[in-house]
């Protein structure tokens, strides 16, 4: 029996899941044997090494680099610091302060077996595991105890640069009625191969993604939260050059939402595809062990390709995004696939085009908690227009019962927001999801209409695409410009040199702890 609204045939769904997970599992076959600086800068954060030397180079960088200049990435950090520990007798945090001021090389001292070397840090990743479980507790006593706003969630975004007047307008939308507070980070973040130390003030177009950034928007949202009797939730990004190191920070700090796509970094930021596709994966074990909601970022491929014409390609990457987030033991009610309102406003029934693609993505992925972005490519700073814009968005919104709704603001492509641009938009949403609450369940799609056809031949030629992937094999598929109309070759692109095959020693307990508990 077909539930589908559109009339969408769910025999051809699970065709399309079937070949995006052996799309992804071809993906992991090659996840599998390799590690990069950045995962293993991760596990050097989790398990308790922090802070900067005195050139303000961050301490995991100055442990890892050592281990790769000397060509030994692939053996692992856990493997050389384990035994580092069991020689010298000291902790993580010593070891690397040590490493700082060149008194110590670990790559050169006796060896230890590795049963001895796995057995000394076990119980530093416990004393991490623990700690982040906590973290889900005590979401979960918030939740219980204050309460959430409806779905759609509310989210909006607080971009000032300084983490303390990120702060002010951060409490000041969670008052108006945001749910997720999101920061966005400083322009070119995503490019640097470390993670900044301590609170900023001095970002670009946002503020950098740190530890005591998140530390310290955590703690003011939770003060706003008790104020206004509602959970309100902190979202970053955990993309780019440091992804799983900044999942790690958020998992460590309770963060709520991360952007965390398979596929953005390499698109959009030219970081290489080998790096990018080998980092997502711990990031989405430490995201689903930390029960993080994780945001993809198929909206970016209507920036650069026409919304009508590639809406195909948003659901194939939605459909890859999925199958790779559960190899990485991610649930579904974690997957926050992206897709987004960008049809021409000068297209004849756009907006029918947009109920089909909104209503299809709904019924494709019924348990996850879509999250829908607002018209950018087509908002001209007439900031009337683009109120009406956002309207028919939220409308949409809440018509196909998304999960996350990022507000749109009227001052798109003029400035970054004001407060009460803010305001504005938050009162928009409001009203139109109060006053069309139930459309969803009100209205059905005629039969052989405009909707039910738009959705059934995106579909169709989601199907299509993604059987060419699996053909040629996702790095080939990136290469030819399939998503997003961006080309990037497999041995291209920024951070290649910071990926290793593991060697015979490697281990990360981490994965298979982390992947047992989500």
């Amino acid at each position: 029996m077909n539930n589908s609204k559109l009339g969408i045939d769910f025999k051809k769904v699970n065709e399309a899941k079937t070949i995006a997970a052996s799309i992804a599992n071809e993906v992991q076959q090659f996840v599998n044997g390799y590690t990069t600086v950045a995962v293993e800068r991760t596990l050097c954060r989790l398990i308790g090494i922090d802070g900067v030397d005195a050139h303000e180079v961050p301490l995991p960088n100055v442990v890892v680099d050592q281990l790769h200049q000397a060509g030994l990435l692939g053996q692992g950090v856990l493997y050389f610091l384990g035994n580092a520990m069991l020689e010298t007798k000291l902790n993580p945090q010593q070891i690397a302060e040590k490493m700082a001021q060149n008194t110590l090389d670990i790559t050169k001292l006796p060896i230890h077996s590795d049963e001895e070397i796995r057995n000394t840090v076990a119980p530093y990743i416990e004393m991490t595991l623990q700690r982040i479980s906590n973290n889900v507790a005590q979401r979960r006593h918030f939740l219980e105890t204050l309460g959430e706003g409806a779905k759609p969630y509310i989210y909006v975004i607080v971009a000032t640069g300084n983490i303390y007047e990120d702060v002010v307008q951060a409490q000041a939308a969670a008052r108006q009625g945001a749910d997720i507070i999101a920061v966005i980070r400083t322009t070119g973040q995503s490019l640097l191969d470390y993670v900044p130390f301590g609170a900023t003030t001095e970002g670009f177009g946002g503020t950098f993604a740190t530890q005591e950034n998140f530390r310290i928007m955590r703690k003011a949202l939770d003060e706003v939260g008790e104020e206004v009797g509602r959970y309100i939730r902190l979202c970053n990004y955990c993309s780019g050059l440091c992804m799983p190191e900044i999942a790690a920070m958020g998992a460590l700090e309770r963060l709520d939402v991360m952007l965390n796509d398979a596929l953005y970094g390499i698109l959009f930021r030219d970081i290489n595809p080998q790096r990018t596709l080998v980092d997502q994966y711990f990031s989405r074990i430490i995201n689903g062990f930390a029960g993080v909601i994780i945001n993809t970022g198929e909206d970016n491929y209507l920036t650069t390709a026409d919304a009508f014409e590639e809406a195909h390609t948003v659901l194939a990457s939605d459909l890859i995004n999925e199958q790779l987030a559960l190899l990485a033991g991610l649930p579904e009610e974690q997957m926050g696939l992206g897709h987004a309102f960008e049809m021409d406003p000068n297209l004849k029934n756009g907006f029918l085009y947009e109920l089909a693609q909104a209503q299809m993505t709904r019924e494709i992925f019924p348990n996850a908690p879509l999250k829908y972005m607002p018209p950018t490519k087509f908002m001209t700073g007439d900031i009337f227009k683009g109120h009406l814009q956002d309207a028919l968005f939220n409308m949409i919104g809440i018509w196909t019962k998304q999960g996350i709704q990022l507000l749109g603001m009227p001052t798109e492509a003029i400035h970054t927001p004001f407060m009460s641009d803010r305001f504005l938009a938050i009162e928009n949403a409001k009203y139109i999801f109060n006053n069309m609450s139930a459309i969803g369940d009100e209205v059905e799609f005629k039969e052989d209409g405009i909707i039910r056809k738009r959705a059934q031949f995106v579909l169709d030629e989601a199907v299509k695409l993604l059987k060419d992937i699996e053909k040629d094999g996702l790095f080939t598929t990136l290469e030819k410009g399939n998503f997003g109309n961006v080309k990037r070759p497999k041995t291209g692109g920024k951070g290649l040199q910071g990926v290793a095959e593991k060697s015979m020693h490697y281990f990360n307990p981490f994965v298979e702890r982390m992947k047992a508990r989500s």
